[in-house]
């Protein structure tokens, strides 16, 4: 007798994919089994020829909402007898093979959100109400398969209810792995700023909502860690979040009750953005902001955006509508990440009262581990499509697939050194990490260790290569060098911007050379200097840099990173401008003579072509912002000044022409700002010149190399005015275009690119 049988890869754990075929089967009248055994899913499947058939279209067709079929294989076989019903099968651990999809958390689903508030219901205002279409994945997950008892659920013993809907297949629970309800589930607790327990259940959440609303702040465990949360809508509250957390600038992310606010406070919505907002994955999505909102000026000061999410936990949703007596409770909140100035988001409740309690007025937590982090997604839009700028819970760690990888190649990228993430590589795909945050000490080096181990233990794989930054002094590098130590394997170190290009490649699953353009903050060169602005040609295995901006030095080391300043003066002094820079840079005019002996003694001084830097000191130049607070402020000042001048003016400036270098760029508009042009005049006519220097060496660099494809990468390319005319400009050249959409274009995403070099040297 034959059967058949289907090997289903893809994301087919933890979204109903199970109780799906079982269903479909029974309908169908197929008798057999499904199992889940870790890296995939297997059917046996008995029945009528026409019904196997309609069987394998429905699968694919009327698969659960959240399921993603990568690869379905298909083969008859034969058996001694045919079963009498379909059943599913405990799961069993497997060999891996390479097409492992570790399940991300996912956002409550709009049927558990009207059980939540339903007064009938019996999880009515349960915080950890979930199904299987939605709740924790990753971050409560152990290892594969995806069941319980591989999950932080484990210590909660399900009661007989819970457990007769958990078996029941007609229900929405039917396989449900965290499913709990106020009887068998976590608990949720208040504590006070010392982390003393001081009120749980209903209580926790009416007393979190009054501190909110008399302006407090509190720490709130989600679902990958804890965030501080506070009125969005008072600039008194804000202040004070700003003032505890030393965060004087940089904008905080808005969680917001339901669209109906997002389009009060935000305007020009698109209905990819309203989709992406409403989504299973629920990220952080850059929007306009309204004039007309109520949010607090001091949630994104001088930023005409805002980065806004929905609720996407049940706790969440209860902060906003708990049944109480707090009146008038804001539909705005402050959702920032739980951690000190770039730090891995805080993980346990230990951690947090340790790390936050001088910040926070009190703790929202409970009993529930999260075993790996996940702080949030952050995500602009470009042509219609995301543009991922933080890539974390809801998409990591699903794979980037690159068809040119051989299968038996198993690679540890160790990424970067700010905004890290990791990317464990396994045959033919490549699975970003969540997101880790700067690795400033050795706390974040054991977050990013201890993560790793998580990983490649759930994907049932052995590093036979490490690779990562070719920077002497990152933490990233010193981790892998342990890595590669202790495990006996090669290491790979990749200059860092090269690494950037091949990431762009894999995510485009390029094989074929191109000519990059990687315009980043820093890196460290071959030549032991400080890059940023590069045109390299580059394949799978190696590089040559053709080109770069006009290299200028930077005094005074790491400070000059933040004092845009520092570059401008250094710029207009190659321009032979020295006395005019006393009137263009006149707010710190008295510390130029220091800058001045510095840079003709070449002391504490760099060499350095970096794309980022230069941002910083036209926006200096221009007197857009001279010192940045934070990474990138300087340069989103421009570009939001460009913007400006684009919407006012809807004109492109007379200063748009092709100069040979970028020295001279910043030397036009150094004389144009001296006879008193318009800033934000000049800060388009900077974006514009500049793409027209990247796309006509670009141009010329590919007909040289007898290539016609280019890969803009680095964190520069965040800049979307810039981008887009970047990109605008090659096509006109008759080239093709290769740019992120999924995986960062800053260094969260230069991992994959390691990876991938390192799978292809391996072969």
């Amino acid at each position: 007798m034959k059967g058949k049988r289907f090997i289903i890869y893809g994301i087919v754990q933890g979204v109903g994919f199970r109780p799906f075929v079982k269903r479909l089967a029974d309908e169908l009248n197929i008798s057999g089994s499904v199992c889940n055994h870790g890296p995939f899913v297997e059917i046996r499947a008995f029945g009528e020829k026409k019904a196997l058939f309609a069987f394998e279209e429905r699968l694919k067709l009327s698969k659960p909402e959240r399921a993603v079929i990568e690869k379905m294989e298909t083969s008859f076989f034969d058996s001694d007898r045919i079963p009498e019903k379909f059943i599913i099968d405990e799961s069993l651990r497997t060999e891996s093979g390479n097409n492992i999809f570790i399940p991300p958390d996912i956002a409550i689903c709009d049927d558990c959100k009207k059980e939540l508030f339903d007064k009938n219901n019996r999880r009515y205002l349960h915080p950890f109400i979930n199904c299987t279409q939605c709740g924790p994945r990753l971050s409560i997950l152990e290892n594969l398969p995806y069941d319980r008892e591989r999950t932080s659920m484990k210590y909660f013993k399900m009661c007989a209810v819970c457990e007769s809907e958990y078996y029941d297949k007609s229900g929405r629970r039917f396989d449900a792995q965290p499913v709990c309800c106020k009887s068998c589930g976590p608990l949720v607790y208040l504590l006070d700023a010392s982390g003393n327990k001081i009120i749980s259940d209903g209580g926790a959440f009416t007393k979190a909502r009054r501190i909110i609303k008399n302006g407090g702040v509190i720490a709130v465990k989600g679902i990958g860690g804890f965030h501080f949360v506070c009125d969005a809508s008072s600039e008194t509250a804000v202040e004070e979040l700003r003032k505890r957390k030393h965060r004087p600038s940089k904008p905080f992310a808005v969680m917001m009750k339901d669209m109906d606010t997002v389009r009060r406070e935000c305007t020009d919505i698109s209905h990819e953005q309203e989709k992406l907002l409403e989504g299973p994955e629920k990220p952080i999505v850059l929007l306009e902001r309204s004039d007309r909102g109520k949010l607090a000026e001091s949630v994104a000061p001088g930023n005409p955006r805002t980065g806004v999410m929905l609720p996407y936990t049940p706790v969440h949703l209860l902060l906003f509508s708990y049944p109480d007596d707090v009146k008038d409770f804001p539909d705005v909140l402050v959702m920032t990440s739980g951690n000190i100035s770039g730090a891995p988001i805080c993980r346990t409740e230990e951690e947090a009262v340790i790390k936050l309690s001088g910040i926070a007025d009190a703790f929202l937590s409970n009993d529930r581990e999260i075993l790996t982090r996940a702080d949030d997604s952050v995500t602009d839009h470009f042509e219609g499509k995301p543009y991922m700028i933080r890539r974390s819970r809801g998409y990591a760690p699903l794979p980037v697939r690159v068809n040119s990888l051989r299968d038996d190649k198993c690679i540890a990228a160790f990424g970067g050194e700010l905004k890290n993430t990791f990317c464990i590589g396994k045959g033919k795909l490549l699975y970003p990490s969540s997101y880790i945050g700067d690795l400033s000490d050795a706390h974040s080096t054991d977050v990013l260790n201890d993560t790793m181990e998580r990983f490649i233990k759930m994907l049932d794989a052995v590093p036979r290569a490490a690779c990562c930054d070719l920077h002497p002094a990152y933490l990233s590098v010193r981790a892998a060098e342990n890595f590669a130590e202790e495990r006996g394997i090669p290491l790979f170190k990749i200059q860092h911007h090269y690494a950037h290009i091949l990431s762009c490649m894999a995510e485009n699953d390029r094989k074929e050379p191109v000519i990059g353009l990687a315009f980043d903050g820093t890196g460290y060169g071959t030549d032991g200097s400080i890059w940023g602005g590069e045109i390299l040609a580059c394949d799978m295995l190696e590089f040559r840099r053709l080109g770069h901006i006009t290299s200028f030095k930077l005094a005074g080391g790491d400070t000059a990173a933040r004092e845009g300043w520092r570059a401008a003066y250094a710029m207009l002094k190659d321009a032979g401008m020295d006395c005019e820079a006393e009137v263009i840079l006149g707010d710190v005019k008295d510390k130029l003579p220091v800058i001045s002996a510095m840079l003709e003694k070449n002391v504490n001084c760099a060499i350095s072509t970096s794309a980022g830097r230069l941002f910083d000191a036209v926006a200096a130049l221009l007197g857009v912002k001279a010192c940045s607070s934070f990474e990138g402020e300087a340069a989103m000042a421009l570009q939001f000044a460009a913007e400006r001048y684009l919407k006012g003016k809807g004109e492109v400036p007379s200063l748009k022409e092709i100069c040979e270098d970028t020295g001279d760029i910043f030397k036009l508009l150094a004389l144009q700002k001296l006879e008193g042009m318009d800033s934000c005049m000049l800060a388009y006519a900077f974006h514009e010149m500049l793409s027209d220097w990247a796309a006509e060496n670009a141009y010329r660099a590919g007909v040289s190399e007898g290539m016609d494809t280019v890969a803009l990468s680095g964190g520069c390319f965040q800049n979307t005015l810039f981008l887009k005319l970047v990109k605008e400009k090659i096509k006109k050249r008759g080239m093709k275009v290769l740019v992120h959409s999924m995986i960062p274009v800053n260094d969260g995403g230069i991992a994959p690119g390691q990876a991938y070099h390192a799978a292809c040297k391996m072969l």
